[in-house]
């Protein structure tokens, strides 16, 4: 097929787009920046510049790449673009990603609409965010949480822009868990090492993680097999903050987390922070497995975290 990764020099771009080029495909992947061409070329791709929330560049890039498929990876989370991590003004730092994700979106499928593509695949989110109620572990048939009147309100309600378009426009929506692996968790790591990324209270709010490489693999399925609906593309392993975040600073050669009262968290970090820790969920992935014949190298964060740290 004919393939167009948007946002394909990001860090899943770049592990994405050589596994389609493996498996045949003729992928153009855009980049904002025109220094990055050369890079997006090295790995098998044509490049293109392309501004996702400028109606016209998206409509002129994907006309050039009259592709079969629409892989939507654009994000602006780096700290190159978003810089360091802030929840306490979650809608701030996301303020870029999640115009991305809600006019981006819109232009990518008004895109696809006119030059008949005939399927769309998208980055939705699925970390933390689910329902903080009932069970600790969500499956796609579970609401995310809105985070209705808290900093993340604006990003979450972008997330489910995503997923309600694209689905509506026959395609599919992957809620990828936490990245980790080159380039996609340096920032945290470097964070943790300083030793300012505590455990707030008592630490069980869950999480779910999955290696670029796992999330790369899932991604080639939903675009080979023309998925519909939504997947959750996570490891199998849904963990409290207290067990993944002390190992993860173990691995990185870093002293324990320092622990802080949630009253504190919430001064410093504000409400979103003591959440996550406290009161988030996580994913389960049965359904990518069974549908999509998802195999994962990295099946749990604890492998993925040692190989690559320590």
């Amino acid at each position: 097929m004919r393939v167009f990764v948007a946002g394909g020099s990001g860090a899943l771009g770049r592990v994405l787009v050589p596994k389609l080029v493996a498996n045949g495909h003729d992928v153009t992947a855009s980049t904002t920046s025109p220094g990055k061409l050369r890079m997006l070329e090295e790995l098998g791709a044509t490049g293109a510049v392309m501004d996702g929330l400028d109606a016209a560049s998206v409509g002129e890039a994907v006309a050039a790449a009259q592709p079969d498929a629409i892989v939507h990876q654009m994000t602006a989370i780096s700290p190159g673009h978003a810089g360091k991590p802030d929840f306490r003004h979650f809608d701030r730092w996301f303020g870029q990603t999640s115009r991305l994700r809600t006019e981006g979106t819109d232009h990518l499928l008004a895109a696809a609409e006119a030059l008949g593509v005939g399927h769309v695949v998208a980055q939705s989110y699925a970390n933390w965010n689910g329902l903080r109620e009932s069970g600790w572990v969500k499956t796609e048939e579970d609401p995310l949480d809105l985070h209705v009147g808290d900093a993340a309100e604006p990003g979450m309600r972008a997330i489910a822009h995503v997923e309600d378009a694209v689905i509506a426009a026959g395609g599919a929506a992957l809620r990828y868990g936490g990245f980790y692996g080159p380039g996609a968790s340096d920032d945290q790591v470097e964070l943790i090492r300083k030793r300012q990324f505590p455990l707030v209270g008592d630490g069980n709010g869950y999480a779910s993680w999955v290696h670029l490489e796992d999330a790369a693999t899932a991604t080639v399925l939903a675009v080979e097999q023309q998925a519909k609906g939504v997947y959750n593309i996570v490891d199998d392993e849904p963990a409290p903050a207290n067990q993944w975040l002390p190992y993860l600073a173990e691995c990185a050669g870093a002293k324990p987390p320092r622990r802080v009262p949630r009253w504190l968290a919430r001064l410093l970090a504000g409400e979103l922070a003591v959440s996550m820790m406290t009161e988030g969920r996580g994913f389960s992935n049965e359904k990518a497995k069974r549908e999509l014949g998802w195999v994962l190298r990295y099946p749990s964060w604890r492998l993925g975290f040692k190989e690559g740290l320590s």
